[in-house]
């Protein structure tokens, strides 16, 4: 057996990083493509490797050099007219030796894990195209096939259908083709197609061909779970540099893209918190049915999206404004008090401490197992403080821990009387008990303390952190004022403003989610209380805190998750917690099957 690389494209799309090398070239994590792959080649008995080279080809040569001699003997067919033609001119130029074995072939653009050529070379079927299941990250070829995983049809671009897409295979370019194959069908096609539609075109086209006329012997292999990635630009680097980043690394590459996780589908995200169980199918479906609408219209400003907020939370209209997520409220919000002492309770959401200068921010860090206070806790502690402002999350992030409603505008009315301000984020208070009793977002409250800031995101238990929504309401109008006009006319989308508008349609439905998540809460946390090296702290919220109190630390169990495609919060680098000296994760509640992944993977590191 032999192995074909196609190396000869210029790689455009990739910019800079192939100004001066061809793209197999490119480093995904300090290793070069072209090494990554010769490695993995020589671990077979292949008796050559032949690479097609053009663009920077004598570089690559050059770079290559002798240092496989002894693992793989390499040999290389130039194409001149790289600038002109496609991958199927240079499959073209190997043709010869492509008959001469049974053939590897590969394009030279492709990362995988290094399973996957064993999987390939070790099928029984000769002639193979790898392919994996469909996702929203892959372009280019496709295929079907039937359920004995013979290839039906090649999908080029111009077929494509995404009202297929849930048929739809994609080709890893990554083929086994035997000598009889090469020799007596797929060659002379070859010779055939370039003949009639010319060399800028690709070899699978000469694949579909085959298929259409039932001339084709091919069959699919279906990944089932490996990693690979194809990178024609900076993006596909990025995330191949992700994907295949070291087990040390891994977790931080991970974390510090702040999500649009979507582009990992095989991803189990116990990170960021969501609501799984809303919207629900009809709301979504209603949502995508207006899809072109909201996509080539203007959306509202200010005035009507905080008419629509009025209307979703049932507080007048001068009380409230929609924010592009609570984020940008945040730091609205916590800019006007520059220079001012604001209390922090310790540990809390971190984008309202980053938002503030070090000397600014009066702590008070619980010193309990739980990291629970009480509201005669922060009044002894803030008594005697000078502090503008006081922020509350509650329940809290990440501890979970939850003050009671009386508690809390008592609280808030010991602020008042001393000329504190109080900013409670209720962004998870939907997940409570009796939560339909506990939220301050009620006109004769905010009337009532007018020092009162309530901030929700609505990403957190509506479950559409994609959307980018969030509102913040108080009855200092003045307040509200200022923050309307230092947003941008249209700080929203169309999406946003139109689940708004649609949300009443679907309130009941929200609340039976809300039902649902909490019964999810009770039984994710019997279960997690059954993993011998965590000790589960009660919540209120969305999520558990959870000390690793054996076996691991909190980086090394969060490293090991990672490895399993789990992403989970590790709270021992957060401020205030480090210095506990505790092992700390976050674990989000998702629903019943995804969390039942979780306490496998959990039993099953025990």
């Amino acid at each position: 057996m032999q192995a074909i690389i196609l190396a000869a494209g210029m790689g455009k799309r990739l910019g800079e990083y192939t100004k001066n090398n061809t793209k197999c070239m490119v480093e995904v994590n300090g290793t070069k493509l072209i090494d990554r792959v010769i490695t993995q080649l020589s671990h077979f008995c292949l008796n050559r490797l032949i690479i097609v080279i053009g663009y920077k080809g004598e570089e690559l040569k050059e770079y290559i050099g002798h240092r496989y001699d002894k693992v793989l003997k390499i040999e290389y067919i130039e194409n001149k007219d790289y600038d002109k033609t496609n991958n199927i001119y240079s499959l073209a130029l190997a043709k010869d030796e492509l008959c001469k074995d049974d053939t590897i072939l590969l394009e030279s653009d492709i990362i995988f894990e290094d399973n996957v050529l064993g999987k390939l070379i070790s099928d029984s079927y000769p002639n193979i195209a790898l392919v994996d299941k469909y996702q929203p990250w892959m372009d280019g070829t496709m295929v079907t096939i039937n359920e004995n995983y013979e290839i039906e049809n090649f999908v080029n671009k111009a077929s494509f259908r995404y009202q297929d897409i849930d048929c739809y295979y994609k080709t890893v370019n990554l083929y086994k083709f035997s000598k009889g194959f090469s020799k007596g069908v797929y060659v002379p096609f070859l010779e055939a197609y370039c003949k009639v539609m010319g060399n800028n075109q690709y070899y699978e086209e000469v694949l579909r061909v085959l298929t259409i006329i039932h001339q084709s012997s091919l069959h699919a292999l279906p990944l089932n779970g490996e990693k690979w990635y194809e990178i024609d630009d900076v993006q596909d680097l990025d995330i191949a540099s992700t994907l295949f980043s070291s087990d040390v690394d891994q977790f931080y590459m991970y974390h510090k893209r702040y999500g649009g996780f979507w582009r990992f589908p095989k991803l189990l995200d116990f990170c960021y918190l969501v609501n799984s169980y809303f919207p629900n199918k009809k709301m979504i479906e209603e949502l995508k049915s207006n899809f072109e609408t909201l996509l080539r219209e203007y959306p509202s400003g200010m005035y009507v999206n905080s008419l629509l907020a009025s209307k979703y939370f049932s507080v007048k209209q001068e009380f409230i404004v929609v924010g592009n997520g609570a984020a940008e409220l945040i730091k609205n919000v916590m800019e006007e008090h520059a220079g001012k002492k604001v209390g922090v309770l310790f540990p809390t959401f971190d984008e309202y401490p980053n938002r503030l200068d070090r000397e600014q921010i009066v702590a008070y860090i619980s010193s309990k197992d739980d990291f629970s206070y009480s509201i005669d806790d922060l009044i002894a502690f803030y008594r005697n403080k000078d502090i503008s402002l006081l922020l509350l999350i509650n329940p809290d992030n990440p501890s979970g821990h939850f003050i009671p409603k009386a508690d809390l505008l008592h609280l808030i009315s010991w602020c008042s009387e001393r000329n504190i301000q109080i900013i409670v984020d209720e962004s998870f208070v939907d997940f409570t008990d009796d939560y339909e009793r506990n939220s301050l977002l009620s006109n004769d409250i905010l009337i009532r303390f007018r020092n009162l800031m309530v901030m929700k995101s609505i990403s957190k238990s509506y479950g559409v952190p994609g959307l980018r929504l969030g509102i913040l309401a108080s009855a200092n109008t003045k307040l509200i004022e200022r923050v309307k006009k230092e947003l941008s006319i249209w700080n929203i989308n169309s999406f946003a403003e139109y689940y708004m508008q649609i949300y009443g349609k679907y309130e009941a439905d929200y609340k039976k989610s809300c039902r649902l998540f909490v019964r999810e809460r009770d039984i994710f946390f019997k279960e997690l209380k059954t993993i011998s090296y965590l000790h589960v702290i009660p919540s209120q919220a969305n999520f558990f805190l959870c000390e690793v109190i054996s076996k691991y630390t909190s980086t090394e169990l969060a490293n090991k998750l990672i490895k399993r495609n789990i992403l989970i919060s590790n709270c021992s680098t957060k401020r205030h917690m480090k210095e506990t000296g505790k092992q700390l994760i976050r674990l989000a509640i998702r629903d019943r099957d995804v969390d039942r992944k979780l306490i496998q993977v959990l039993k099953s590191l025990e």
